[in-house]
């Protein structure tokens, strides 16, 4: 008898609600977009091609008594040797101590294009001798000095550097002359 009444309440039911239709499932929500690909490996291939490559540009590394010194042609051989002698002071100063040469190499670069945005047209950069033995690389040369050295050359607003006179760090330092904006 109780299934005969489930029946009844189940007809009743239908009947005062009337004819049905079923309700659409709502929408998916959006995906989220799929990361645009990037050639991982080739990306680690080009980073170890140019650390390398930097590497093999120098012949013969930098020891830690040797004199940084370079001038470019629209550097007069006159301004160079006044930057030699020491008689040129530096505007501004950045020390290199404690930072691994990749941090280094970052902030160098900030601080060249900072010096050159404000109109120095002398810097003094530390880089230190590399006698500590965390300074040095496999083949006994200083690390932070040889990377200096390699940044000053390659960049186009640097006119000339020289190691810093014996007073102001001696080759622990170098003096820079920046072209002007």
């Amino acid at each position: 008898m109780a299934d005969h009444d489930a029946d009844d309440d189940s007809e009743l039911f239908r009947s005062a609600i009337g004819p049905v239709r079923p309700v659409a499932a709502p929408p998916e929500p959006p995906a989220a977009p799929k990361p645009r690909p990037r050639a991982r490996m080739a990306e680690r291939d080009e980073a170890a091609a140019l650390s390398e490559f930097r590497l093999a540009m120098d012949e013969e590394l930098l020891g830690a008594g040797d004199v940084l010194s370079h001038r470019t042609d629209a550097l007069p051989p006159s301004a160079f040797a006044r930057l030699k002698r020491g008689e040129l002071s530096a505007q501004e100063e950045l020390d290199l101590h404690g930072l691994t040469a990749a941090q280094a190499q970052s902030v160098l670069r900030s601080f060249l294009a900072d010096a050159r945005k404000h109109g120095l047209g002398c810097v003094r950069i530390i880089h230190g001798k590399g006698r500590g033995a965390d300074e040095l690389d496999a083949s006994g040369a200083p690390i932070l000095k040889n990377l200096v050295d390699r940044v000053l050359r390659h960049r186009s607003d640097v006119l000339g550097f020289h190691s810093a006179p014996p007073a102001q760090g001696g080759t622990g330092a170098v003096v820079v002359l920046l072209a002007k904006r």
